[in-house]
C-alpha cells in the first residue's frame, strides 16, 4: 500500500471520534500511570500508590479524562481477570497445612467485622440496608492488592503467605455468597435469597462437571499451541462469566469459577504466564478508577463516618487476625505479617456498592464513602507489606501480649537429651532434601521451623524440632549452636541469615555455616558476612544437570535407572504437597 492509498485511511482513522475518545483516553492514562510508576519506583515507593495518584489526576483534578465509563468498564475487566488468575492459583493442596485458621479462622473473622461495621453504621444514624452494606465493605479483604504485593515481594508460598491466601479464598466464597443474594434485598424476599443459592450451587456444579469431562479434551488439544491455549482459557473465562451474568450473578464470580476449573489442569501455569499480560494491564485501569472515581464535593460530609471506617480497616481488622492467628497456634511475627498483610477492604466491596447504588439500595455519599477508605487502605497496605520486618521489629515486644493466646503451642518441639550436630533452620523443600541426607550419615539433627504441621510431623519422626522463628533473637539463644558441626539454613533473607552467622560466630567459630540466598549480590554479601557456602536455589538445577551429563556420558544405562528413581522420587514429593516449588518460606 503507498502513500496515496494510506492517507485516506488514516484520515478516517483522525475523524473517528469514538475511535480518537477511546484509543487516546486509555492511552493517556496508561502514560500517565507509567510515568508515575517510574518516579515512584526510582523514589522506591510501592506502584499502587501511583497508579491511584493518576486517577486523581487526570479525574477530579485536572479533569483529562470526558468518558469515565470507558475506565471504569475496563477496571471491572481487571477485577475479573484478576479473579480468573486467582483462580487459577488456588491449589488446595497449598494450604491444607493452615485449612483450619484459613478457613474457620477466616469466616469467624469476615463475621466478627461484618457485626462492628454493621453495628458501628447503626450507630453512625445509617438506616439497616445501607448498615448492611457497609458491614458487607468492611468485612473483607482485598484480594487483588494484596496477591499483587506478595506476589511481588515472591512471598505467596511463605507460611504467612498460605495463610493469607488461604484466608481470602474463604472470604472470595462468602463474597461470591454476598453478591449471589444482594439481588434478594430488593424485595426483601428470603424466597430470592433461595434462588439466588440454588443459581450459585447449580452453576458451581455445571463447571464441576465441566472439569471432570469435556475440559481436559479440550485443553489437551489447545495445549499444542500456545496461542490456541491462550485462546481457549480466556474463551472459558468470558463464557463462564456470561453464564454468571444471565444468572443475575457477578461476572468476576463467573470468572472466578473458571479460574477454579482450570486450576486442577496440568496446563494452569502456563496459561497463568499467557494471561497475567492482560491482568496486568487491566489491574493498572482498576486502580486509576478507583482514583477517578472521587466527588471531591462529597468528601465533607463524610469524613467522619470515613476516619471511623478507617480505623476498623487498619487498626480494628490487624488486631482481629491476629488474635485468631495467635489463637490458632502461630507466633507472633507470622500472625503479625498475616494481620498488616490484610488491612484494607476488598475490591468485591466496590463491586458491591457499585451494584448497590444502581439497585437503588444506597446512596451516592456511601459510594464516595467506598471509594475513598478503599483507596487509602490500599496505599496503606502497600506501605504495610513493603515495609513489613521493620514494622514487626518496631513493635515486636509489645505484641508479647498476643503468645498468651496460642498457649500450649510452646510445647511444639522434641527435644531429647543428646548432642546435635546439625542445625537446620527451614523444613522447605530444599530443608526435606538436606535433612534426609542427614539422616543417611547418623547425625542428629534440630530443626527450627515456624510451620507448626511441619512441627507436629517432625514430632511424629522422633525429630528434634523447636517451634519458633529463626529470625527471632530469644529462638536463636534456646539453639545449641556451640555443640553444632554445621548450620544450614534454607531461608533465602538476607536480614535473618546474617543474624544466624553473627550469633553463631560469638559462640562456635569452627561451625561450618550454609545459608541460602535469593539473588547473586545477596549471596556475596553473605559470604562477606561469614557464610561458608550459600545456596543458590536457581543455580542448582543447572548444576546437578551438569554433573549427570558428566556421570552418564560414558553409560546411558544409567539414565534410564536415575529416571525411575526421579520419577518416584517426584510422585513422592507430589503426595507430601512439594510439586510447583515457585518459592521458599522466607524472602528479603
Amino acid at each position: 500500500m503507498n502513500l496515496i492509498e494510506l492517507a485516506p485511511k488514516l484520515e478516517q482513522f483522525f475523524t473517528n471520534t469514538h475511535v480518537n475518545e477511546a484509543f487516546f483516553q486509555i492511552g493517556a492514562v496508561i502514560i500517565i500511570a507509567t510515568v508515575l510508576a517510574f518516579i515512584s519506583r526510582k523514589l522506591k515507593q510501592p506502584l499502587i500508590p501511583a497508579y491511584i495518584v493518576t486517577g486523581l489526576l487526570i479525574g477530579p483534578v485536572l479533569g483529562l479524562i470526558d468518558n469515565k465509563e470507558l475506565i471504569i468498564n475496563m477496571s471491572e475487566i481487571g477485577i475479573a481477570f484478576l479473579l480468573f488468575i486467582v483462580g487459577l492459583e488456588m491449589n488446595i493442596k497449598k494450604i491444607k497445612e493452615v485449612a483450619l485458621v484459613s478457613g474457620l479462622g477466616g469466616t469467624i473473622r469476615s463475621l466478627t467485622m461484618f457485626t462492628l461495621g454493621f453495628l458501628i453504621a447503626l450507630i453512625l444514624g445509617f438506616v439497616t440496608r445501607e448498615a448492611i452494606y457497609i458491614g458487607i465493605i468492611i468485612a473483607f479483604s482485598s484480594t487483588m492488592v494484596v496477591i499483587k504485593l506478595i506476589s511481588d515481594k515472591r512471598e505467596l508460598d511463605t507460611l504467612h503467605g498460605r495463610i493469607v491466601v488461604g484466608i481470602l479464598l474463604m472470604e472470595d466464597i462468602l463474597a461470591i455468597l454476598a453478591l449471589s443474594i444482594l439481588v434478594s434485598l430488593e424485595g426483601n424476599s428470603f424466597l430470592a435469597v433461595i434462588l439466588a443459592l440454588v443459581k450459585g450451587i447449580l452453576l458451581l456444579l455445571a463447571i464441576m462437571a465441566l472439569t471432570k469431562s469435556v475440559l481436559p479434551k479440550i485443553f489437551k488439544t489447545a495445549a499444542k499451541s500456545q496461542e490456541l491455549l491462550f485462546l481457549a482459557s480466556i474463551s472459558v473465562c468470558f463464557l463462564l462469566s456470561i453464564a454468571a451474568f444471565y444468572l443475575n450473578l457477578s461476572i468476576a464470580i463467573g470468572a472466578f469459577l473458571a479460574g477454579l476449573s482450570l486450576a486442577s489442569l496440568p496446563y494452569n501455569f502456563a496459561i497463568i504466564g499467557r494471561v497475567k499480560s492482560l491482568r496486568d494491564f487491566f489491574a493498572t485501569i482498576f486502580f486509576v478508577s478507583l482514583g477517578m472515581e472521587l466527588v471531591v464535593d462529597e468528601i465533607i460530609p463524610i469524613i467522619a463516618p470515613m476516619i471511623i471506617l478507617l480505623v476498623l480497616a487498619v487498626l480494628v481488622k490487624p488486631f482481629i487476625t491476629m488474635f485468631l492467628c495467635s489463637f490458632f497456634g502461630y507466633k507472633r511475627r507470622i500472625s503479625f505479617i498475616t494481620s498488616i498483610s490484610l488491612a484494607q477492604v476488598s475490591e468485591f466491596g466496590l463491586i458491591i456498592v457499585s451494584q448497590g447504588l444502581m439497585l437503588g439500595h444506597v446512596s451516592r455519599g456511601i459510594f464516595t464513602l467506598t471509594i475513598l477508605v478503599a483507596i487509602i487502605t490500599m496505599m496503606i497496605t502497600s506501605y504495610f507489606i513493603k515495609f513489613e520486618d521493620k514494622l514487626y521489629n518496631r513493635f515486636k515486644k509489645s505484641l508479647k501480649v498476643f503468645e498468651r493466646f496460642n498457649h500450649g503451642y510452646e510445647d511444639l518441639e522434641y527435644m531429647p537429651k543428646k548432642k546435635i550436630n546439625v542445625i537446620m533452620c527451614g523444613h522447605n523443600r530444599i530443608g526435606y532434601s538436606i535433612s534426609r541426607t542427614i539422616t543417611k550419615l547418623h547425625k542428629k539433627m534440630l530443626v527450627v521451623d515456624y510451620n507448626p504441621e511441619i512441627i507436629k510431623m517432625l514430632i511424629r519422626k522422633k525429630i528434634s524440632c523447636i517451634y519458633g522463628d529463626a529470625g527471632d533473637v530469644e529462638v536463636l539463644e534456646r539453639l545449641p549452636f556451640d555443640e553444632a558441626e554445621m548450620i544450614i539454613s534454607t531461608i533465602p533473607s538476607s536480614r535473618v541469615n546474617k543474624l544466624l552467622i553473627e550469633k553463631i560466630k560469638e559462640v562456635n567459630k569452627d561451625a561450618a555455616i550454609y545459608v541460602t540466598a535469593s539473588e547473586v549480590e545477596k549471596a556475596l554479601k553473605l559470604y562477606d558476612a561469614g557464610a561458608d557456602y550459600v545456596i543458590l536455589p536457581h543455580f542448582l538445577g543447572g548444576e546437578h544437570v551438569s554433573l549427570m551429563i558428566e556421570e552418564f556420558s560414558e553409560n546411558v544405562g544409567k539414565i534410564i535407572e536415575h529416571r525411575l528413581k526421579h520419577i518416584k522420587e517426584l510422585k513422592h514429593r507430589q503426595r507430601i504437597g512439594h510439586d510447583h516449588p515457585k518459592h521458599h518460606d522466607h524472602v528479603d
